[in-house]
C-alpha cells in the first residue's frame, strides 16, 4: 500500500516535470472558430478549442490524433453553441479566460478566475488542460472539474461526479451520474433524482468512510483508493499487471452504462470496452421516459409502452408514453369500459398513494371499484395503487411474482363483437370470388363448344344457367387451378376468348362482382394488415380484444387474406393452393412485411 502511496507521489512529479517541457500558451493568444480553431499539445495527441455542436460551436477537449475525435471534457457545457463570429483570448487576470464576438456584443467566462492570476496555459499530453501563474505552479486544471470521463492520472474526488453526454454527438449533461459519495460509496443514480432507492448500481463501499476517490492509470488500473492511508480499498480491473493497450478512458454513456475503454492509437482503431459493472443495458434508472418501461431486444434497450398507452413521439420513443384515453369518474367520455391488463417482472418507482393487504383478486376488484385507481403494483400480498405518471419502468429478471395491473379503456362490445363477423364476411367474399372465377372459366370453357351458336339478347349466352360443380370438374375445368388470383387475372381471360370485343354481358357482371369484392377486401384488409403485422409476434387479441374465437382459424384467414392482396401478382397464391390453406391443409408462411403493400393500398 505504501508503494502504491509512493508511485502517485512519483506520478505527480512527474508530471509537473513534463509540464515544465510543454510549450505553453502565452497571454494574449486567441482562438477562433473560422481559423486556428485549437491549440494541441506536444506530441499532439489532444487539443483544446472550438468543436462542432449543433448549429455552432463549443469549447472542450478531445482526443486529435486518432480517428474517432473522441470529446473527454467540455466548459460550459449546458450553454447554448457559440455562433462562428466569437474568439477565445487568453487575457487571464480576475476575470478569468472568456470570449468575445468580434463585435464585443457577448462575453461569455469559459473558466471561472482561479484564486491568483493566471500567467499562462498549457494542453498536456496527458489530456490536461491547465493554467500556471507567474511561479509556473497550476492554479487551475480541468482534471478537478471532469464532465463524462475521467483519464490515466485524473481523480473522481470525495463528492465529485460524472454526469452522461445527451448523446454521443451532444455533451450536454445527459441523464446519469457516477458519484464518489463521502461515505466512501462509489454510487450510480439518475442526475434528476440521486434517492438512495434510485441508486442501480454502487461499489458496496459505503462502509469505507471520507476520503475516498476513484483512480485510473496507464495500466488501466481501476480502483477506490483511501487517500489519507493511501491504501487500495477495491479494485475493479487491471490489478496489479501491466497492459499492453496504449491508452485507457472510463466513461459514463448517454444510456447510464459506466464502460472502462481502451485504443491502440492507431489511427483506424476503434475504442474497445474493457470492463463495464453491468451488461444488462436496461439496468440504468430512467433510460425511458414517463409512462413507459425499458426491454432489451437482440441485447439493446427498448422503449415499451404498457397497455393503454402510446408513444409521445413515435420518433424519439425514450421520451415516454402518454395514455390513450380519458376517464370520467369510473366511466371514460366515450361510453366505453374498463378492463384490467396485467405485466409481469416490471420495476417502477413506487408512488402509491393507497397500500392494502390483499389477494391479487381482491386487488383487481379493489381498483376496477375506485374511480382513482389507473395502476396498481401487486407483490407479495400488497396492493399498491400508484400515481401517475409511471417512472423508472424496466424488465427485472428474477421478479415474477412483481405484477403491473394496468386499467384501461375498451372499446364498446358491439364494436368488438363486429369484427370476428367483418374478418369472416371479408374471406367469404374472397372466397366467393374465386369460385365466381372458377364458375366463369366453366361458362368460357362451354362457350367455346357452343361457339356455333348465335348469341342474342344483347349479348346474353342463350341456355347457359348456373350449377354446382365437383372439385375434381372446377379443377379440371380451370386447368388444375392454375389461373392467377387477384386483380387483372378476370379481365385477361376475358379479353382472350371473345372474338372481336363482343362482349358476353353475365360474364361482364360476373368480372364486376369480382372486383367489386376484392376492393371491399383490400379496404378491410389495411387496418387488420396494420394491426397484425403491428402484433406479429402472435398478439392476434389485440383484433378481437376478449371475444371468443378460434385462433388459429382467425390467423389462417388474416394471413391468406394478405397474401391475396398483394399487388405483385407472382406473390398471390393459386387458388388451389388458397382452398388447401383455409383448410389447414397447408402451411402459411408469414405475409411479407407491410411496408410495400400498405403503401400501395394507400396510393390506391
Amino acid at each position: 500500500m505504501v508503494a502504491i502511496f509512493l508511485f502517485l507521489l512519483i506520478t505527480q512529479f512527474s508530471t509537473t516535470i513534463a509540464q515544465e517541457r510543454n510549450l505553453n500558451i502565452s497571454l494574449g493568444s486567441s482562438l477562433s472558430p473560422k481559423n486556428n480553431s485549437y491549440w494541441l499539445s506536444s506530441s499532439g495527441q489532444f487539443a483544446f478549442g472550438f468543436y462542432k455542436k449543433d448549429n455552432g460551436f463549443a469549447i472542450g477537449i478531445w482526443m486529435e490524433a486518432i480517428q474517432q475525435k473522441t470529446v473527454i471534457w467540455t466548459a460550459k457545457r449546458d450553454d447554448p453553441p457559440l455562433p462562428e463570429d466569437v474568439n477565445l483570448r487568453l487575457n487571464f487576470s480576475s476575470d478569468g479566460m472568456n470570449i468575445f464576438t468580434q463585435n464585443q456584443v457577448l462575453q461569455t467566462t469559459v473558466i471561472n478566475a482561479p484564486l491568483q492570476s493566471a500567467f499562462s496555459a498549457s494542453m498536456l499530453d496527458t489530456g490536461n488542460f491547465v493554467l500556471y501563474n507567474s511561479s509556473s505552479m497550476i492554479i487551475w486544471q480541468s482534471f478537478d472539474f471532469p464532465t463524462d470521463t475521467i483519464l490515466p492520472g485524473q481523480r473522481l474526488l470525495e463528492n465529485k461526479n460524472l454526469v452522461s453526454s445527451i448523446s454521443e454527438t451532444n455533451h450536454a449533461s445527459g441523464k446519469f451520474q457516477l458519484i464518489m459519495q463521502g461515505d466512501g460509496n462509489l454510487v450510480q443514480y439518475p442526475a434528476s433524482n440521486p434517492k438512495p432507492e434510485n441508486a442501480y448500481w454502487d461499489s458496496k463501499t459505503f462502509t469505507a468512510g471520507k476520503k475516498m476517490s476513484l483512480n485510473l492509470d496507464g495500466n488501466g488500473h481501476l480502483y477506490l483508493l483511501n487517500t489519507t492511508t493511501g491504501s487500495v480499498v477495491k479494485d475493479f480491473y487491471g490489478i496489479n499487471s501491466l497492459s499492453n493497450k496504449t491508452f485507457y478512458r472510463l466513461t459514463i454513456g448517454f444510456d447510464g452504462i459506466l464502460r472502462l475503454y481502451s485504443h491502440s492509437l492507431n489511427q483506424g482503431d476503434d475504442w474497445i470496452s474493457e470492463w463495464s459493472p453491468t451488461s444488462n443495458r436496461c439496468d440504468p434508472i430512467g433510460l425511458c421516459g414517463p409512462n413507459s418501461y425499458c426491454t432489451l431486444l437482440d441485447q439493446e434497450p427498448v422503449c415499451t409502452c404498457p397497455p393503454g398507452f402510446g408513444f409521445i413521439d413515435q420518433e424519439q420513443t425514450i421520451l415516454g408514453c402518454k395514455k390513450l384515453f380519458g376517464t370520467d369518474g369510473c366511466i371514460s367520455k366515450n361510453g366505453d369500459t374498463f378492463s384490467l391488463r396485467e405485466l409481469e417482472r416490471i420495476a417502477w418507482e413506487d408512488n402509491t398513494y393507497s397500500n392494502v393487504s390483499s389477494s391479487k383478486a381482491d386487488c383487481i376488484k379493489n381498483c376496477l371499484m375506485d374511480c382513482s385507481c389507473e395502476v396498481v403494483l401487486f407483490e407479495d400480498q400488497q396492493c399498491r395503487k400508484q400515481m401517475l405518471p409511471l417512472r423508472y419502468g424496466r424488465i427485472k429478471d428474477g421478479d415474477q411474482e412483481r405484477i403491473t395491473i394496468i386499467k384501461v379503456g375498451e372499446i364498446k362490445k358491439e364494436r368488438k363483437k363486429h369484427l370476428p363477423i367483418i374478418l369472416f364476411g371479408s374471406v367469404t367474399i374472397l372466397v366467393f370470388a374465386l369460385i365466381v372465377l372458377a364458375i366463369t372459366s366453366i361458362l368460357i370453357y362451354r362457350y367455346r363448344a357452343w361457339k356455333n351458336k348465335n348469341i342474342e339478347n344483347d349479348g346474353l349466352i342463350e341456355d347457359v344457367t348456373l350449377r354446382s360443380y365437383t372439385y375434381a370438374e372446377l379443377e379440371k375445368a380451370t386447368n388444375g387451378f392454375l389461373d392467377e388470383l387477384g386483380r387483372g387475372a378476370f379481365g385477361t381471360v376475358f379479353k382472350g376468348v371473345i372474338p372481336n370485343g363482343r362482349k358476353v354481358v353475365a360474364i361482364k357482371r360476373l368480372e364486376n362482382v369480382v372486383a367489386e369484392g376484392e376492393r371491399e377486401f383490400r379496404n378491410e384488409m389495411k387496418a387488420i394488415g396494420r394491426t397484425y403485422h403491428k402484433n406479429l409476434a402472435g398478439e392476434l387479441d389485440e383484433l378481437v380484444k376478449d371475444e371468443e374465437v378460434d385462433r388459429n382459424k382467425l390467423e389462417r384467414m388474416v394471413r391468406v387474406g394478405l397474401w391475396c392482396i398483394q399487388d405483385e401478382p407472382s406473390l398471390r397464391p393459386l387458388i388451389k393452393k388458397v382452398v388447401l390453406m383455409l383448410e389447414g391443409t397447408v402451411e402459411i408462411p408469414a405475409p411479407p412485411s407491410p411496408t410495400s403493400f400498405l403503401s400501395s393500398m394507400e396510393v390506391n
